[in-house]
């Protein structure tokens, strides 16, 4: 008898961070206990492909969704996947790779929750929403050093994929438990801001958070640089966190000791350990982003501590008879069973 994987959803646009704040995660949980899928392996065109048919990596046509419901309803019931792999790198489909799911898994991509299919197998939902002009940045910046693109190739693709982005990416930001938006100080240009970067994450009441309130002031500013309050989004109330890039290290260091506290089944990291992003060819550290890591973890292992036991499923060559995924999770259930 074991727990059941916790499935944490990360998803953002290009160049939104995803990959980054999932390392952080991984060094946190411990590579030996976590499972890592990108749902933009599940692309049916490669590179060339897309250009001869004039067509995005970001419209659902260019995705097995049907694919990725699939696998990851396996992945909840603790079953082995064949997931398929793109290498970025070259813009090809290449072999696939076997993945059995670990205590937790993270899904990070461009489409994770475009389905309510595919929504309803998470835990904890996280969508990434920098502005668009530090996206572009940050776009560029990556492209351009790993991926041998020039920065007007870049912009072009932005301009190109911009119809699809506004129709099916953004708009997943609806269904986030978690909302987390990195964004200059006032006046600084996106270009200039480098790690000092404020980090506003909108809390909403689908899933419990920590009690911070201790710590931050009532949504005033002050010298912590940690700001906690309430409001609205999209209508609804939520709690507004927010950290200024230029936090001072030792109020830094006071919020991540009070979600440490929290997490008594992780053997603390020191502050240098995580919280690292990649600025071209060097690794710079992030206060905010180490914070932001840190409280993901929280919600993961609260979620991991209080989910109840479930059988992991038998041997796939025992699951021959398994319904379709369309009859739903009943049928999952009783192959379980």
């Amino acid at each position: 008898m074991r727990k059941r994987p916790i499935i944490i959803g990360i998803v953002g646009d290009s160049a939104a961070g995803k990959t980054t704040i999932s390392s952080g995660l991984v060094k946190l949980l411990g590579p030996d206990r976590v499972t890592h899928v990108c749902t933009d392996d599940y692309h049916k065109y490669d590179r060339v492909e897309r250009a001869a048919l004039g067509v995005t990596a970001l419209h659902p046509d260019s995705n097995y969704l049907d694919v990725m419901e699939l696998h990851m309803e396996r992945l909840h019931y603790g079953q082995p996947i064949l997931k398929p792999v793109y290498d970025h790198s070259t813009g090809s489909l290449v072999r696939p790779e076997y993945l059995q799911p670990k205590e937790f898994v993270i899904i990070e991509g461009l489409l994770g929750f475009s389905t309510a299919i595919m929504r309803q197998f998470y835990d904890v939902k996280v969508y990434l929403n920098p502005p668009e002009d530090l996206r572009t940045v940050w776009k560029i910046k990556r492209d351009c050093a790993k991926r041998g693109y020039l920065p007007e190739q870049v912009l072009k693709e932005l301009e190109k994929r911009e119809p699809d982005s506004a129709a099916y990416i953004r708009p997943q930001r609806d269904h986030a438990d978690i909302v987390v938006q990195f964004y200059p100080e006032r006046g600084v240009s996106p270009e200039d801001a480098g790690s000092n970067l404020n980090v506003r994450l909108t809390l909403r009441p689908t899933i419990p958070h920590p009690d911070l309130t201790y710590l931050a002031a009532n949504g005033q500013r002050s010298d912590t640089g940690v700001r906690l309050e309430l409001g609205r989004d999209g209508g609804r109330p939520v709690d507004i966190l927010e950290i200024d890039g230029g936090v001072s290290p030792d109020h830094a260091a006071m919020l991540e000791q009070a979600i440490w506290q929290h997490l008594p089944e992780l053997a603390p990291l020191a502050a240098d350990q995580f919280g690292d992003y990649a600025d071209r060819s060097e690794t710079r550290h992030s206060d905010p982003l180490a914070i932001t890591q840190l409280l993901l973890a929280y919600h993961l292992l609260r979620q991991y501590s209080g989910i109840a036991e479930l059988p992991f499923a038998r041997p796939v060559a025992a699951l021959s008879r398994m319904a379709p995924l369309s009859q739903g999770v009943e049928n999952t259930l009783r192959v379980v069973e």
